[in-house]
């Protein structure tokens, strides 16, 4: 009967686990990776908006 139970508890375990990675792959991981490459651009965009676009200045001819 011990065995019975803990096999039961280790499909649990395993189910649990399986369900939390792809929890993870599916749903978190995505949503952070587009949220630090929109952060960036972001970040790139007000810094240009501020300082101006990268390359040298423009001289009047």
């Amino acid at each position: 009967m011990s065995t019975e139970t803990e096999t039961a508890t280790k499909n649990q375990d395993r189910r649990r686990e399986i369900f939390a990675f792809i929890f993870l792959a599916v749903l978190i991981w995505p949503v952070i990776a587009v949220g630090v490459v929109s952060g960036t651009g972001f970040v790139i965009w007000m810094y240009q908006s501020i300082t101006g676009p990268p390359g040298p200045p423009d001289y009047p001819v």
